[in-house]
């Protein structure tokens, strides 16, 4: 099945975005039944200002947090699951501080986001999850607080630049949307590269199985023309590396007339280019390709 794909993409996705803001655990072992919660965040500082740069997903990691994304819509059975790991976590923080002889501080307990494309009203209504929209807009459901638990239905969420990066874990359309703004992203966005690359070995896991349903065959559509692109650009930083390692044993470094040359000569056929750059000095080499130019 490829849920196990996306949920190991979910995890890997969730822990690049979140580390560089404090502690992150991917697959954390509880006690008990030796079950894990998917990813586990720790915040460096007690409220860092730089997490802000994923809007929400930031917002939802002020504070300690368990994060437990699903690929199709979070059925009762897997929120009580979670809830149930999220409580055996509080066990383990209340023994804890008894072996320490400390109190141990609510406020100090992770949150559990459980991160869903979709749920019904009935399973919301059911756990009498509800919004809090005044404070956090539409998609975030809260059940009672002493349970320290949102779920966050990712179609309901605004398509704003402060849910990119939780609409990156929707499907279908959404993730669509979401993959086609974060091409449009400045390329110095610290997380754009890193979610690009996770989203190629998302396409080359996919393209090798079988047992793909629709919605995969249409995220590999989307993502073949990015891989393609990918090839292309490291196609040609090679071959503009390759221009300069040859300009570089030809006249011993390669200065700004130079490098501002390189494009001009990738244009020409390789045999034109290695004649040129072997058979005239420094001031014909420059001065030629500046005047075919």
């Amino acid at each position: 099945m490829t849920r196990f794909v996306y949920d190991q993409f979910a995890k890997q996705y969730l822990t690049e975005l979140l580390s560089p803001f404090g502690e992150v655990e991917a697959s954390r072992a509880i006690a008990a039944e030796v079950r894990e919660v998917d990813v586990i965040f720790s915040p460096a500082s007690d409220h860092p200002p730089e997490v802000a740069i994923l809007g929400l997903l930031g917002r939802l990691a002020t504070t300690a947090a368990i994060f437990e994304p699903f690929r199709n819509a979070v059925q009762p059975a897997e929120i009580r699951s979670c809830l149930s790991k999220l409580f055996e976590l509080f066990n383990e923080f209340d023994r804890q501080a008894n072996r320490e002889n400390t109190r141990l501080n609510e406020a100090q307990l992770p949150h559990l986001w459980i991160l869903s494309p979709t749920v019904s009203q009935a399973v919301l209504s059911g756990f009498k999850a509800e919004l809090d929209v005044e404070n956090w807009g539409e998609g975030i459901y809260f059940l009672g607080k002493s349970f320290k638990t949102g779920i966050v239905v990712i179609h309901q969420l605004p398509k704003t630049p402060e849910t990119l990066w939780l609409r990156m874990l929707g499907k279908g359309k959404v993730q669509k949307q979401a993959i086609t703004e974060l091409r449009e992203l400045p390329e110095d966005n610290p997380f754009r590269v890193q979610t690009l690359e996770l989203l190629y070995n998302l396409l080359t896991i996919l393209e090798v199985r079988q047992d793909l349903e629709t919605e995969d065959q249409s995220l590999i559509m989307e993502l073949s023309p990015l891989y393609s692109e990918r090839l292309e650009n490291a196609i040609q930083q090679g071959e503009r590396l390759m221009v300069e390692k040859m300009l570089k044993a030809k006249f011993g470094e390669v200065d700004g007339e130079l490098s501002a040359i390189i494009d001009a000569l990738l244009l020409m056929s390789p045999l034109d280019m290695m004649q040129l750059i072997y058979q005239l000095s420094w001031e014909e080499l420059v001065a030629r390709v500046r005047n075919e130019n």
